[in-house]
């Protein structure tokens, strides 16, 4: 086990990547979560075809999966031996003092998950506005996006099942079923979120066709079907 300060519980953090056509970037991803202190680092491929397993292989473990973000994490998240387990997406990382910071939040023995605060790498005033409405809907609803890097008790994330099989926003419907087990905490420390899919898509169209697709998912529309209408900067978890 990792010793933690004083005050804090011990714990060890799986960080689970997943990934499909990341080879440009997860070297990078993998070395500053290295960087960050002890952990185990799981990587979770969705039948990459670009040399991605290859460029993760300084990861501890490189899994294949089928694909689908849900059915990946669910994967790493079966196979992974720490206490809490933190998703990582492969566009994002943390800043130095992430794993302290989960572990404090956790010594909280009534919180069971949480996320950290977003800081989108783009300088535009419109991003600023982003993150603080994303801060905004963790503080007051609960809801947490994957590119948030959700972190849970492992414990919990195996009582509740893990993500829902589902084709979209599968971090969302966890993070519905987290409230019914405890308390959800977002830290202060950043996570570096890249903006390539504002970039490709637009902000503003980006930003309300998330909360469209919410609106649709709230009133009862598969995930399935609305996962037909979402594209992804990557083509495709």
């Amino acid at each position: 086990m990792v010793d933690g300060s004083p005050g804090e519980f011990a714990m060890d953090i799986s960080v689970i990547i997943p990934v499909l056509n990341e080879a440009a970037i997860i070297a990078d991803t993998i070395q500053r979560t290295r960087d960050l202190g002890e952990c185990e680092i799981v990587v979770v491929d969705g039948g990459s075809e670009d040399g991605t397993t290859e460029a993760a292989s300084s990861a501890d473990r490189c899994l294949p999966s089928s694909r689908g973000r849900a059915r990946q994490q669910n994967a790493g998240g079966a196979l992974a031996t720490g206490d809490v387990l933190l998703f990582l997406h492969a566009d994002c990382w943390l800043e130095p003092g992430a794993f302290d910071a989960v572990r404090r939040a956790l010594a909280d023995e009534r919180c069971v998950a949480g996320c950290f605060r977003q800081r989108i790498d783009n300088d535009g005033w419109a991003y600023r506005l982003v993150e603080r409405g994303n801060a905004l809907r963790v503080r007051v609803l609960g809801w947490i996006y994957g590119d948030q890097a959700l972190f849970i008790r492992k414990e919990v994330f195996d009582r509740v099942g893990g993500f829902p099989q589902v084709d979209l926003m599968e971090d969302l419907y966890l993070a519905k079923r987290l409230k019914r087990e405890g308390r959800m905490r977002l830290i202060d420390h950043a996570v570096h979120v890249s903006p390539r899919r504002w970039q490709q898509i637009g902000l503003i169209r980006q930003t309300l066709r998330n909360w469209i697709f919410i609106a649709l998912a709230a009133c009862g529309v598969s995930p399935t079907v609305l996962a037909r209408h979402y594209s992804d900067v990557r083509s495709s978890f």
